[in-house]
């Protein structure tokens, strides 16, 4: 099994410690005064603080331009659900509000996009068939 690792800038370590640790409920692991680790679903994201990087809505998926460049992760459909529905309890802004897209095709797949407080986008996918992951 591989695990991926990232690192990228937040401008607030606290601000990034809630969102992550209490909103998308990763798991905080190593930390300093400059940088925190977090379990990011089985893999391991690196905050540290400095300039996040420029985004821009440049992506085209299907009927909507999304936020380029963008971390994300793909849970079971359930799992999915289940976040969506705390995002919506926590009062999370959406940049694309949960939603199904390529419905009845290769690849049909739950999506939602938001930003993290420093303004880096996310993606959360959620597949009924995780083997449609890599459909054509």
């Amino acid at each position: 099994m591989s695990i991926f690792h990232l690192a990228y800038n937040v401008d607030d370590l606290e601000a990034a410690r809630k969102f992550y640790g209490e909103i998308l409920g990763c798991r905080v692991a190593r930390s300093s005064d400059s940088w925190i680790d977090f379990d990011f679903f089985g893999h391991q994201i690196s905050l540290h603080l400095g300039t996040p990087f420029v985004t821009a809505k440049t992506g085209r998926v299907g009927e909507h331009l999304v936020p380029m460049p963008h971390l994300g992760v793909i849970l079971p459909q359930d799992d999915w659900a289940t976040l969506a529905e705390r995002f919506h309890e926590a009062g999370v802004e959406f940049e694309i509000p949960p939603t199904t897209r390529f419905k009845g095709e290769p690849g049909e797949q739950s999506t939602m996009f938001f930003y993290d407080p420093a303004g880096n986008p996310i993606e959360i996918k959620g597949f009924s068939d995780m083997s449609g992951v890599f459909a054509t």
